[in-house]
Protein backbone atom coordinates (compact mmCIF):
# COMPACT_ATOMS: atom_id res chain seq x y z
CA UNK A 1 0.00 0.00 0.00
CA UNK A 2 0.85 3.43 -0.45
CA UNK A 3 2.72 4.96 2.48
CA UNK A 4 4.48 8.59 2.94
CA UNK A 5 8.14 7.82 3.46
CA UNK A 6 8.90 11.21 4.76
CA UNK A 7 7.56 14.26 7.29
CA UNK A 8 7.90 16.49 4.33
CA UNK A 9 5.28 14.28 1.98
CA UNK A 10 3.14 13.56 5.29
CA UNK A 11 2.59 17.31 5.98
CA UNK A 12 2.04 17.88 1.54
CA UNK A 13 -0.60 15.51 2.60
CA UNK A 14 -2.07 17.14 5.91
CA UNK A 15 -2.38 20.91 3.90
CA UNK A 16 -4.43 19.03 0.81
CA UNK A 17 -6.51 17.42 3.97
CA UNK A 18 -6.78 21.22 5.50
CA UNK A 19 -8.14 22.22 1.42
CA UNK A 20 -10.35 19.52 1.31
CA UNK A 21 -12.09 20.04 4.90
CA UNK A 22 -12.42 23.39 4.27
CA UNK A 23 -13.18 23.20 0.58
CA UNK A 24 -16.43 20.58 0.49
CA UNK A 25 -19.02 22.72 2.30
CA UNK A 26 -19.50 24.95 -1.07
CA UNK A 27 -20.60 21.95 -2.80
CA UNK A 28 -24.02 22.72 -0.34
CA UNK A 29 -23.45 26.17 -1.62
CA UNK A 30 -23.99 24.70 -5.56
CA UNK A 31 -26.99 22.79 -4.73
CA UNK A 32 -30.27 24.42 -4.98
CA UNK A 33 -31.45 26.58 -2.67
CA UNK A 34 -34.92 24.06 -2.52
CA UNK A 35 -32.28 21.30 -1.39
CA UNK A 36 -32.43 21.38 2.01
CA UNK A 37 -29.31 20.58 3.67
CA UNK A 38 -30.64 17.06 5.21
CA UNK A 39 -31.25 15.66 1.75
CA UNK A 40 -27.84 16.76 0.72
CA UNK A 41 -26.40 14.79 3.78
CA UNK A 42 -27.26 12.13 2.38
CA UNK A 43 -25.35 12.29 -0.87
CA UNK A 44 -22.51 13.34 1.25
CA UNK A 45 -22.60 10.43 3.09
CA UNK A 46 -22.59 8.02 0.09
CA UNK A 47 -19.65 10.22 -1.05
CA UNK A 48 -17.82 9.17 1.33
CA UNK A 49 -18.00 5.71 1.12
CA UNK A 50 -17.55 5.81 -2.49
CA UNK A 51 -14.19 7.90 -1.83
CA UNK A 52 -12.84 5.37 0.96
CA UNK A 53 -13.24 2.43 -0.87
CA UNK A 54 -11.52 3.64 -3.73
CA UNK A 55 -8.56 4.81 -1.93
CA UNK A 56 -8.53 1.31 0.12
CA UNK A 57 -9.02 -0.99 -3.34
CA UNK A 58 -6.10 1.32 -4.85
CA UNK A 59 -3.61 2.77 -2.66
CA UNK A 60 -4.31 1.01 -0.11
CA UNK A 61 -3.65 -2.74 -2.09
CA UNK A 62 -0.66 -1.60 -4.18
CA UNK A 63 2.86 -2.53 -3.41
CA UNK A 64 4.53 -4.75 -0.65
CA UNK A 65 4.36 -2.69 2.15
CA UNK A 66 1.52 -2.96 4.42
CA UNK A 67 -1.75 -5.12 4.41
CA UNK A 68 -3.85 -5.32 0.99
CA UNK A 69 -7.48 -3.93 2.17
CA UNK A 70 -9.63 -7.09 1.81
CA UNK A 71 -6.78 -9.25 3.83
CA UNK A 72 -6.44 -6.22 5.92
CA UNK A 73 -10.39 -6.36 7.05
CA UNK A 74 -10.55 -9.79 7.60
CA UNK A 75 -7.75 -10.07 10.06
CA UNK A 76 -8.99 -6.99 11.88
CA UNK A 77 -10.36 -7.99 15.92
CA UNK A 78 -13.48 -6.86 16.78
CA UNK A 79 -12.15 -4.02 18.88
CA UNK A 80 -10.63 -2.26 15.97
CA UNK A 81 -14.01 -2.67 13.96
CA UNK A 82 -16.13 -0.62 16.75
CA UNK A 83 -13.75 1.78 17.38
CA UNK A 84 -13.80 3.14 13.71
CA UNK A 85 -17.23 2.76 13.23
CA UNK A 86 -17.82 3.89 16.10
CA UNK A 87 -15.82 7.57 14.87
CA UNK A 88 -18.03 7.66 11.92
CA UNK A 89 -21.00 7.52 13.78
CA UNK A 90 -19.33 10.21 16.27
CA UNK A 91 -17.98 12.42 13.51
CA UNK A 92 -21.77 12.38 11.88
CA UNK A 93 -23.50 13.51 15.10
CA UNK A 94 -20.63 16.53 15.71
CA UNK A 95 -21.02 17.29 12.15
CA UNK A 96 -24.64 17.73 12.13
CA UNK A 97 -24.90 19.49 15.59
CA UNK A 98 -22.11 21.86 14.92
CA UNK A 99 -24.01 22.93 11.32
CA UNK A 100 -27.80 22.80 13.41
CA UNK A 101 -25.87 25.13 15.44
CA UNK A 102 -24.68 27.76 12.95
CA UNK A 103 -28.09 27.69 11.22
CA UNK A 104 -29.72 28.55 14.46
CA UNK A 105 -27.19 31.19 16.03
CA UNK A 106 -25.04 31.83 12.84
CA UNK A 107 -21.06 31.54 12.23
CA UNK A 108 -20.01 34.21 13.96
CA UNK A 109 -21.16 32.46 17.29
CA UNK A 110 -21.28 28.94 16.31
CA UNK A 111 -17.53 28.75 14.18
CA UNK A 112 -15.24 29.77 17.06
CA UNK A 113 -17.43 27.63 19.63
CA UNK A 114 -17.87 24.42 17.57
CA UNK A 115 -14.24 24.46 15.54
CA UNK A 116 -12.07 25.72 18.61
CA UNK A 117 -13.33 23.59 21.38
CA UNK A 118 -12.40 20.64 18.27
CA UNK A 119 -9.42 22.14 17.70
CA UNK A 120 -7.94 22.49 20.83
CA UNK A 121 -9.32 19.61 22.22
CA UNK A 122 -8.33 16.99 19.80
CA UNK A 123 -5.00 18.04 19.45
CA UNK A 124 -4.87 17.57 23.35
CA UNK A 125 -6.36 13.94 22.64
CA UNK A 126 -4.37 13.25 20.19
CA UNK A 127 -1.01 14.23 21.64
CA UNK A 128 -1.47 12.02 24.88
CA UNK A 129 -2.56 8.94 23.47
CA UNK A 130 0.77 9.52 20.76
CA UNK A 131 3.13 12.40 21.56
CA UNK A 132 4.93 13.25 19.05
CA UNK A 133 6.18 16.66 18.48
CA UNK A 134 7.42 19.39 20.57
CA UNK A 135 4.42 20.06 23.13
CA UNK A 136 5.17 23.90 23.24
CA UNK A 137 5.22 24.23 19.71
CA UNK A 138 2.24 22.41 18.90
CA UNK A 139 0.37 23.87 21.56
CA UNK A 140 1.05 27.99 20.70
CA UNK A 141 0.08 26.75 17.03
CA UNK A 142 -3.20 25.84 18.16
CA UNK A 143 -3.64 29.06 20.63
CA UNK A 144 -2.67 31.07 17.65
CA UNK A 145 -5.40 29.59 15.23
CA UNK A 146 -8.07 29.92 17.80
CA UNK A 147 -7.74 32.99 18.18
CA UNK A 148 -7.32 33.60 14.36
CA UNK A 149 -10.98 31.91 14.66
CA UNK A 150 -11.93 34.24 17.00
CA UNK A 151 -11.08 36.96 14.50
CA UNK A 152 -12.88 35.01 11.92
CA UNK A 153 -16.16 35.17 13.70
CA UNK A 154 -15.85 38.43 15.23
CA UNK A 155 -15.22 39.91 11.56
CA UNK A 156 -18.54 37.60 10.88
CA UNK A 157 -19.85 39.36 13.26
CA UNK A 158 -19.17 42.83 12.07
CA UNK A 159 -20.84 42.01 8.72
CA UNK A 160 -23.72 41.04 9.82
CA UNK A 161 -26.58 43.46 11.02
CA UNK A 162 -28.34 41.15 13.34
CA UNK A 163 -28.34 42.23 16.40
CA UNK A 164 -30.89 39.81 17.95
CA UNK A 165 -30.00 37.28 21.49
CA UNK A 166 -28.06 34.22 20.67
CA UNK A 167 -30.52 31.54 21.56
CA UNK A 168 -29.29 28.90 23.88
CA UNK A 169 -30.06 25.62 22.17
CA UNK A 170 -27.40 27.25 19.27
CA UNK A 171 -25.00 27.87 21.55
CA UNK A 172 -25.17 24.39 23.43
CA UNK A 173 -25.37 22.55 20.04
CA UNK A 174 -21.79 24.20 19.05
CA UNK A 175 -20.37 22.99 22.53
CA UNK A 176 -21.68 19.15 22.39
CA UNK A 177 -20.78 18.84 18.18
CA UNK A 178 -16.95 20.42 18.95
CA UNK A 179 -16.68 18.25 22.23
CA UNK A 180 -17.58 15.08 19.85
CA UNK A 181 -15.80 16.24 16.99
CA UNK A 182 -12.73 16.73 19.27
CA UNK A 183 -13.11 12.63 19.73
CA UNK A 184 -14.03 11.20 16.48
CA UNK A 185 -10.47 11.01 15.22
CA UNK A 186 -8.82 9.81 18.06
CA UNK A 187 -11.43 6.68 17.66
CA UNK A 188 -10.36 6.16 14.30
CA UNK A 189 -7.21 6.25 15.01
CA UNK A 190 -7.20 3.73 17.91
CA UNK A 191 -7.89 1.14 14.96
CA UNK A 192 -4.91 2.10 13.27
CA UNK A 193 -1.36 -0.19 13.38
CA UNK A 194 1.22 2.68 14.11
CA UNK A 195 3.27 0.68 11.58
CA UNK A 196 2.17 1.20 8.31
CA UNK A 197 4.69 -0.84 6.81
CA UNK A 198 4.44 -3.60 9.06
CA UNK A 199 0.85 -3.43 10.84
CA UNK A 200 0.28 -5.12 14.07
CA UNK A 201 -2.02 -7.82 13.92
CA UNK A 202 -5.55 -7.19 14.60
CA UNK A 203 -5.55 -3.68 13.76
CA UNK A 204 -6.50 -1.72 10.69
CA UNK A 205 -4.22 0.37 8.63
CA UNK A 206 -5.41 3.80 7.74
CA UNK A 207 -7.17 3.03 4.45
CA UNK A 208 -8.93 -0.10 6.04
CA UNK A 209 -9.79 2.09 8.99
CA UNK A 210 -11.71 4.77 6.87
CA UNK A 211 -13.63 2.46 5.29
CA UNK A 212 -15.45 0.73 7.74
CA UNK A 213 -15.57 4.64 9.73
CA UNK A 214 -17.47 5.42 6.50
CA UNK A 215 -19.77 2.58 6.73
CA UNK A 216 -20.19 4.29 10.55
CA UNK A 217 -21.29 7.41 8.79
CA UNK A 218 -23.83 6.27 6.97
CA UNK A 219 -25.68 3.62 9.05
CA UNK A 220 -25.90 6.38 11.66
CA UNK A 221 -27.08 8.60 8.95
CA UNK A 222 -30.71 6.86 9.82
CA UNK A 223 -30.40 7.75 13.28
CA UNK A 224 -28.77 11.38 13.76
CA UNK A 225 -29.96 12.45 9.98
CA UNK A 226 -33.23 11.30 10.17
CA UNK A 227 -34.00 13.36 12.95
CA UNK A 228 -33.03 16.56 11.53
CA UNK A 229 -35.01 16.42 8.48
CA UNK A 230 -38.08 15.55 10.46
CA UNK A 231 -37.32 17.53 13.31
CA UNK A 232 -35.42 20.68 11.82
CA UNK A 233 -33.81 23.80 13.31
CA UNK A 234 -35.56 26.08 10.63
CA UNK A 235 -37.55 25.30 7.01
CA UNK A 236 -39.70 22.63 6.76
CA UNK A 237 -39.57 18.75 7.66
CA UNK A 238 -37.99 16.77 4.90
CA UNK A 239 -39.04 12.96 3.95
CA UNK A 240 -37.25 10.05 2.44
CA UNK A 241 -39.48 10.27 -0.50
CA UNK A 242 -38.79 14.28 -0.69
CA UNK A 243 -35.09 12.67 -1.51
CA UNK A 244 -36.02 10.73 -4.27
CA UNK A 245 -38.63 12.72 -6.06
CA UNK A 246 -37.21 16.12 -5.45
CA UNK A 247 -33.83 15.61 -6.53
CA UNK A 248 -31.93 15.51 -9.77
CA UNK A 249 -28.81 14.37 -10.70
CA UNK A 250 -27.08 17.31 -10.78
CA UNK A 251 -28.27 18.17 -6.65
CA UNK A 252 -27.60 14.07 -5.91
CA UNK A 253 -23.95 14.42 -7.86
CA UNK A 254 -23.01 17.83 -6.15
CA UNK A 255 -23.84 16.27 -3.19
CA UNK A 256 -21.38 13.37 -3.77
CA UNK A 257 -18.94 15.63 -4.44
CA UNK A 258 -19.11 16.74 -1.60
CA UNK A 259 -18.57 13.88 0.50
CA UNK A 260 -15.88 12.14 -1.69
CA UNK A 261 -13.74 16.01 -1.32
CA UNK A 262 -14.44 15.35 2.52
CA UNK A 263 -12.72 11.78 2.31
CA UNK A 264 -9.77 12.67 0.18
CA UNK A 265 -8.82 15.07 3.41
CA UNK A 266 -9.86 12.35 5.82
CA UNK A 267 -7.92 9.65 3.80
CA UNK A 268 -4.92 11.67 3.32
CA UNK A 269 -4.39 12.49 7.18
CA UNK A 270 -4.55 9.09 8.27
CA UNK A 271 -2.23 8.10 5.33
CA UNK A 272 0.11 10.88 7.11
CA UNK A 273 -0.54 10.46 10.69
CA UNK A 274 2.46 7.83 11.03
CA UNK A 275 5.42 9.90 9.92
CA UNK A 276 3.73 13.13 11.31
CA UNK A 277 1.90 11.93 14.57
CA UNK A 278 -1.83 11.87 15.10
CA UNK A 279 -1.97 15.11 16.87
CA UNK A 280 -0.09 17.00 14.05
CA UNK A 281 -2.31 15.13 11.22
CA UNK A 282 -5.54 16.75 12.95
CA UNK A 283 -4.03 19.81 14.13
CA UNK A 284 -2.88 21.12 10.34
CA UNK A 285 -6.38 19.48 8.94
CA UNK A 286 -8.65 21.61 11.11
CA UNK A 287 -6.64 24.61 9.55
CA UNK A 288 -9.68 24.43 7.14
CA UNK A 289 -11.20 27.01 8.91
CA UNK A 290 -8.68 28.87 7.31
CA UNK A 291 -9.22 27.75 3.69
CA UNK A 292 -13.21 27.98 4.29
CA UNK A 293 -12.29 31.48 4.96
CA UNK A 294 -10.54 32.25 2.18
CA UNK A 295 -13.06 31.37 -0.12
CA UNK A 296 -15.53 33.85 1.46
CA UNK A 297 -13.18 36.28 1.18
CA UNK A 298 -11.78 35.95 -2.78
CA UNK A 299 -14.52 33.60 -3.77
CA UNK A 300 -18.24 34.24 -2.72
CA UNK A 301 -16.73 38.18 -1.95
CA UNK A 302 -18.61 37.74 1.31
CA UNK A 303 -16.74 40.76 3.06
CA UNK A 304 -16.77 43.21 0.09
CA UNK A 305 -17.80 46.74 1.12
CA UNK A 306 -17.06 46.14 4.83
CA UNK A 307 -15.10 49.23 6.82
CA UNK A 308 -11.16 49.01 7.40
CA UNK A 309 -11.62 47.65 10.71
CA UNK A 310 -13.33 44.43 9.44
CA UNK A 311 -10.62 43.96 6.54
CA UNK A 312 -8.08 44.38 9.41
CA UNK A 313 -9.31 41.51 11.06
CA UNK A 314 -9.20 39.40 8.66
CA UNK A 315 -5.44 40.05 7.25
CA UNK A 316 -4.81 39.37 11.24
CA UNK A 317 -6.57 35.91 11.06
CA UNK A 318 -4.81 35.11 7.72
CA UNK A 319 -1.26 36.20 9.20
CA UNK A 320 -2.26 34.08 12.61
CA UNK A 321 -3.40 31.03 10.97
CA UNK A 322 -0.44 31.27 8.55
CA UNK A 323 2.15 31.42 12.08
CA UNK A 324 -0.12 29.05 13.87
CA UNK A 325 0.17 26.21 10.96
CA UNK A 326 4.01 26.78 10.69
CA UNK A 327 4.57 26.51 14.33
CA UNK A 328 2.46 23.00 14.40
CA UNK A 329 4.44 21.60 11.57
CA UNK A 330 7.90 22.57 13.17
CA UNK A 331 7.10 21.44 15.93
CA UNK A 332 7.93 17.63 14.52
CA UNK A 333 10.62 18.88 13.82
CA UNK A 334 13.04 17.58 10.27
Amino acid sequence: MFIPESYSLAVILCVITMICWGSWANTQKLASKSWPFPLFYWDYSIGIIICSLIFAVTLGSIGIDGRPFLSDLSQAEASSYLSAFAGGVVFNLANLLIVAAIDITGMAVAFPIGIGIALALGVIVNYIAAPIGDPIQLFIGVVLIMVAIVLDAIAYKNKSSDNSTTPTKGILYAVVGGILMAFFFRLVAASVSLDFTNPETDLFTPYSAVFVFAIGIFISNFLWNSYFMFKPVSGEPVSYSDYFNKGNLKTHGIGILGGFIWCVGMSLSMIASEKAGFAISYGLGQGATMIAAAWGVFIWREFEGTSRSTQRLINTMFILFIVGLALIIVSRGV
